[in-house]
């Protein structure tokens, strides 16, 4: 019998970008949801137009979006096995996504993070603040948890009975270490696959601006601390 995965997407003005990454999904995912989150431009149009279920969330933010998505899983009578995080701006590769998932279908992991490791990035594709963060956080992790995380990467999959178990509650920025850090508090089993990663189509909302690069490092080092005092 084959899983039942669905794929979230988080999409804020991703017009350009979004048709790629749907028709990029292998045909064995069973939905792709698009969370329109305060979209201007016709990123709702043509994701539907791709194939995704639409959803809209208003108030801005990674984890509203992740939330409303969650929330309409919820009232379904059928549920998923397995949940993908995938970002709609093309710089992630979907196509990889069967390697992604492989750990959890094979050796019964709980999460799987997508590493986006030095040697298959390319150039240019993630920012100063992105590296600097991403090692920052995943080194208190190793200091605080004795992690083997090495990134935060969007590009995620976990099983849907371990993610309800997460009770996620983050609303912005702090959505992808919140999952990480509460995967090392209770001890789920998770692994990391190395996967390629590319310039994004579009500005980046989160470290194409100032603004966003200092709210996205409060948010990832306000977890980590406040974990890091919980016994």
């Amino acid at each position: 019998m084959n899983p039942f995965i669905i794929v979230i997407i988080p999409a804020y003005n991703e017009a350009p970008s979004i048709a790629q990454v749907i028709g990029d999904i292998p045909g064995f995912v069973q939905e792709i949801i698009v969370i329109s989150n305060g979209s201007t431009d016709t990123t709702e149009e043509v994701a539907k137009n791709a194939g995704a279920t639409v959803l809209t969330e208003d108030r801005k933010g990674y984890g509203y979006a992740c939330l409303k998505g969650l929330a309409n899983i919820a009232k379904r009578e059928i549920k998923p096995d397995i949940i993908v995080f995938l970002d709609g701006d093309y710089s992630d590769y979907p196509e990889k996504l069967a390697e992604l998932v492989a750990p959890i279908l094979e050796s019964d992991i709980d999460f799987v993070v997508g590493a986006r490791v030095k040697e298959l990035r390319e150039k240019g594709s993630m920012t100063f603040p992105q590296i600097f963060g991403n090692a920052l956080a995943t080194n208190l992790m190793k200091l605080f948890f004795r992690s083997r995380f090495t990134d935060l990467g969007p590009f995620r999959a976990i099983k849907y009975e371990k993610l309800l178990e997460l009770e996620m509650e983050d609303k912005t920025y702090g959505w992808t270490v919140e999952m990480q850090l509460k995967v090392l508090r209770r001890k789920f089993r998770y692994t990391e696959v190395p996967v390629p990663y590319r310039n994004r189509i579009g500005v980046s909302k989160v470290s194409g601006t100032v603004k966003g690069a200092i709210f996205a490092g409060y948010k990832i080092l306000s977890w980590i601390f406040k974990y890091s005092l919980k016994k």
